[in-house]
């Protein structure tokens, strides 16, 4: 794998493009803020792979993806995370976090995700919501241990319900 690749890091807060006018796109979201994390769950690993922004992500890539799992009955397990930075006035933090899954089948270049499910989740993320109850306790560890080592100030001015929602047993 790409080393350049490995050191890839959040989605940088940019300034607000419409500061200081009122026309066109005030209030419109802006995709400058959030970036995806893709966890292997039978690894435990996770990593930001913002290639994911247009289904190009390394575990994406030349894997045709149906509708339902059982097409891909041995689906290696994955999730996408859409997380979301934002600032208050604490400083930089985790705003928004939702999870989506996938299954990849390296053999048959085959893979289940919902689509639909992912577009909406991007947009939920971009809206502040944290959305991880439908992942498995170890995965929601990998999560929080990754969201913590990457940055421990976006973690601690996190709101609790992202800690809540990853730490809870």
């Amino acid at each position: 794998m790409d080393e350049k690749k490995k050191k890839l890091g959040f989605n940088i807060i940019k300034s607000d493009p419409t500061d200081g006018h009122k026309g066109y796109g005030k209030g419109a979201l802006s995709l400058d803020n959030v970036s995806p994390v893709i966890i292997d769950v039978n690894e435990g690993t996770a990593e930001i792979d913002v290639g994911a922004m247009h289904a190009r992500s390394v575990v994406e890539k030349g894997i045709k993806f149906l509708k339902t799992k059982e097409e891909v009955p041995n689906g290696k397990p994955y999730w996408l995370v859409w997380v979301t930075i934002d600032r208050k006035p604490e400083g930089p933090y985790y705003a928004g976090a939702t999870a989506c899954y996938m299954t990849v089948d390296r053999e048959i270049r085959r893979g289940y995700k919902s689509l639909p499910e992912h577009v909406n989740r991007m947009d939920k993320s971009l809206k502040r919501h944290i959305i991880v109850d439908d992942m498995d306790a170890k995965s929601k560890q990998v999560l929080a241990d990754f969201l913590r080592g990457h940055n421990e100030v976006l973690w601690n001015n996190s709101n609790d319900e992202l800690k809540k929602g990853l730490l809870a047993e």
